[in-house]
This record gives structure tokens, C-alpha cells and sequence, in this order.
């Protein structure tokens, strides 16, 4: 009689054999490969470096000395005073003899401001003319057709050609005779009202309970190996750049009647670039040498400008401004300010300098990451190519308390903060306030920059 012997079942196989399909095998090399762990490196590579531009709260907003503040309404109001001392527009009635001590000239029809009886001007800026007339009016002129008969106080009158061009002058004081009455009419500072709506920005990532309990190859950080956690990570990163770009790229949305009706009720706040292009100074091109940054200088001169600035700019300005410092290197007096240029920051020239002094203003060169991505503002066809901030506060015209030049607001109110929202919906994960068997995380926003004394600052386009 034959033995008989147990069948011979696969269970006694290792496990792994039970899984495979082997129809999916064409040779025995391909079944090797698939069931040896291969010799893996956890380590993610960042390719494109550290990407994130915002690195925290702002970024650019945080080194600029930007503030925080809580607000409770739907835009943010400030306030900003205009100039202590007044020019007027006028035009001159007919082509002034280059002797004449008497010229007759009317309101500019743009002019809102005012002149009155006895004021001292400028013409033709070296020639000191009094109002000694003012029709119809009398003693202001008020009227948008005021006419103003100034009268040399030199015997030789206008120096200049004359011109019936429409011309700005100074007041420069005034002049009265003894035992007269006072002028009549008073000057008071104008003080304009700004406003700035809210933005509210948000962004959204979602991981399935089935790709929550996967185990990946790759450490995502601190010895974890979920991806979605590396997905969750990434949005927070985006969102935070997202929101730093529109408090720096944002626009007052100005045709809210012509949009979709999906986004009609939008109404968008004013960020730092559309700030300073409304308000501020915009150079056209780089700046490639002193002549260039010597005009910035004189018109920051005019705007009463701080002392001390930051210069946040992309590579291509960056290296310029080292070319332009260290063409300096070797001339007379460098380095101790003589020549009108004082570099310092380390170990100098050779090394790119940081910082330098022209012209009473100290200018601290820093790279701007925003500038550089090609997938951001460092495109091809880029047109931006950095931004000159006044490191200063501003005196607050309503109540005479210095303020942040840069203000970031968010709104605020009883304990709830709308600054960084950041809540989950879902089933899984211990979460469960929907049915869904899921998770998304959620980010949200409501905020705006306020941008004082604009005019301060220089957008290098």
C-alpha cells in the first residue's frame, strides 16, 4: 500500500508569497526587486531650498518692524496730515517784462489753496513778491477766480523772462505795517482720511481615514512617516505666503459693479506695493549707480524722510548695488565718509557690502526671497524689483502718538481672533463632527496693511 503523506499546503510559505500576483512578474529579477526592502534614504531633498517667503508670521512685514493690532470693523481708518506749509497755483495774466515789479495773475483753476492779503511768495523762485491786491474778495482769496496783483519788494522786479505758464510758489511769511490789524483768515494743518477694507484669505488641505494610517517612505520631519502630515505642513506654509502676498500685492477692488457675481461683494484691501505706487516714490528701472540713487536721495530730502532705510531687493538690484559700492573701493577718503559714501558690514567690498551711507541716509541691503521664485514675483517678465523702507515711526496727526510706519491689522473682538483661524472637520484622527470619513484642515484670515506716510517709501519697478 502506497504512503499516503499530508498535503502539502502554502501555508508553510512565507507569507509574503500569499500577496504577490504573479502575473504582474515577467522575469525573476522583477520578483526579487518587489519583495527586498530596498536601501532606502527617509531624508526629503528641498530641491529649491527653504521655499517658504512668509518664514512665520510675515516675513517681510515682521523685518520692516511692521505691528500688530486688533480691529472691529469692516476697514481700518487712519489718519495722515498733509504739509505744515502751503504753495499756490496761479497763472500769470500776461507775459511778465523780466522788469516788471508788478505781476497780475489768477487762480489756478485746481488750486485749493489759499493766499491773502500781505502774504510774501516766491516767483520765479529767487524773485519775493507781496499780495498787495486780491479781487474779488478783498483781503483772501477764496474764490475759485481769485486775482492776485503781487508786488516786488526789489526795485529790480522779476528776474526771469516771465511766462502766463500756470507756476507753483511758496508762501514764505508776510509782511505788515505798524499799528495794522492782523491778517484776516487762518491756516489749518489738512488732515486726510484714509481707509483700508479687510482681506479675508483662506486655503484648505483634506486626507482620507485610509491615508491617514499610511506609512510612507519618506521622513516628513521629527521621525514621522504619514505624507499627510507633510501635506498639512505645506498648506499652513502656503497659506502664510499667501496671505503675506496680499498685504503686499492686494488691491482696492475698484470695479466691484463689472465683476462676477461670484465675487461682486469682494471689496479687497490696499497692499504695500499699490500703497506706494498711489502714494509713494516709484523708480523706473534699476538703480546701476550713485547719479541714480543721488535723485532718490534729493526727493526723499523733500518728503522729510527717516535716516535710516531698508532695502529689500531681488539679485539681479542686489549685485548692482555691490557694483555700484565697490567701484568706490580705493578712492579718496573711502570708507571714512569724505567722498560722500561710507561702506561698512564686514569685512568690505570683497565680500558684498550690506550696508552704506550716502548722502545722511544709512541704506541696509537685504535679499528679498519674494523677488528671486520663479514661480512668484521672480518670473521672466517680473516688474518688480524691490522696495526702500523707512525703518522710523510716524506721528499720528489725531492724537500725536508715534505709530508703525507698517501696521498689520486683523480683526478682533471679545476674545475671537479671525488673525490665524485654524480648525478640522471630519470623522477621523479623533475628530468627529461630520460623517465623512475624512479630515480637512481648515485656514482662514481677515486682515489688512495700513501704510503710513507712503510718501516716504521707494517701489523700485
Amino acid at each position: 500500500m502506497a504512503n499516503t503523506f499530508p498535503p502539502v499546503f502554502n501555508d508553510n510559505k512565507p507569507a509574503v508569497f500569499r500577496q504577490l500576483d504573479p502575473a504582474k512578474y515577467s522575469s525573476l529579477g522583477d520578483f526579487i526587486n518587489e519583495i527586498n526592502a530596498p536601501d532606502n534614504r527617509d531624508q526629503l531633498v528641498k530641491t529649491y531650498g527653504y521655499q517658504q517667503i512668509s518664514g512665520g508670521l510675515t516675513g517681510f512685514l515682521s523685518l520692516t518692524g511692521a505691528i500688530r493690532a486688533s480691529g472691529t470693523a469692516d476697514e481700518v481708518q487712519y489718519w495722515e496730515e498733509t504739509r505744515l506749509h502751503s504753495t499756490a497755483k496761479v497763472t500769470p495774466t500776461a507775459t511778465a517784462a523780466v522788469a516788471a515789479t508788478s505781476v497780475i495773475a489768477t487762480k489756478a483753476t485746481t488750486d485749493a489753496s489759499v493766499l491773502r492779503l500781505n502774504d510774501v511768495v516766491l516767483i520765479e523762485g529767487q524773485d519775493r513778491f507781496i499780495v498787495a491786491a486780491i479781487s474779488p474778495t478783498g483781503e483772501i482769496g477764496l474764490t475759485a477766480t481769485a486775482t492776485y496783483t503781487f508786488e516786488s519788494l526789489a526795485t529790480t522786479g522779476l528776474t526771469g523772462s516771465g511766462s502766463t505758464a500756470t507756476v507753483e510758489i511758496p508762501v514764505i511769511g508776510n509782511l505788515f505795517g505798524q499799528g495794522t490789524d492782523q491778517n484776516k483768515g487762518y491756516l489749518e494743518s489738512n488732515v486726510i482720511k484714509r481707509t483700508n477694507p479687510y482681506n479675508i484669505i483662506k486655503e484648505v488641505f483634506k486626507v482620507t481615514g485610509s491615508q491617514a494610517t499610511n506609512i510612507g517612505w519618506i521622513n516628513v520631519g521629527n521621525g514621522d512617516y504619514r505624507w499627510y502630515v507633510k501635506g498639512e505642513m505645506d498648506t499652513r506654509a502656503r497659506f502664510l505666503d499667501k496671505r503675506e502676498m496680499m498685504m503686499l500685492l492686494g488691491e482696492k477692488i475698484g470695479n466691484a459693479a463689472n465683476l462676477n457675481a461670484n465675487v461682486s461683494t469682494i471689496t479687497g484691501g490696499e497692499g504695500y506695493f499699490s500703497a506706494i505706487e498711489n502714494r509713494g516714490i516709484v523708480h523706473d528701472g534699476q538703480i546701476d549707480g550713485f547719479d541714480e540713487l543721488d535723485v532718490l536721495i534729493a526727493e526723499l530730502d523733500k518728503q522729510g524722510a527717516a535716516p535710516e532705510y531698508a532695502m529689500y531687493v531681488n539679485t539681479t538690484q542686489g549685485l548692482a548695488i555691490d557694483d555700484m559700492v565697490a567701484t568706490m573701493n580705493g578712492a579718496a577718503g573711502f570708507g571714512d565718509g569724505t567722498n560722500g559714501i561710507s561702506a561698512f558690514g564686514g569685512r568690505g567690498a570683497e565680500l558684498g557690502f550690506q550696508s552704506f551711507i550716502r548722502g545722511g541716509y544709512t541704506f541696509h541691503k537685504h535679499s528679498w526671497k519674494l523677488l528671486n521664485d520663479p514661480t512668484l514675483l521672480g518670473a521672466a517678465d517680473a516688474k518688480y524689483r524691490g522696495a526702500m523702507i523707512p525703518l522710523t515711526t510716524v506721528v499720528d496727526p489725531k492724537t500725536g502718538d508715534r505709530a508703525a510706519a507698517l501696521e498689520l491689522n486683523y480683526k478682533d473682538t471679545n476674545g475671537y481672533s479671525r488673525e490665524m483661524e485654524h480648525w478640522m472637520t471630519g470623522s477621523i484622527l479623533g475628530v468627529n463632527n461630520t460623517n465623512t470619513d475624512d479630515l480637512q484642515f481648515n485656514y482662514r484670515s481677515e486682515c489688512t496693511l495700513v501704510t503710513r506716510a507712503a510718501n516716504q517709501h521707494i517701489l523700485i519697478k
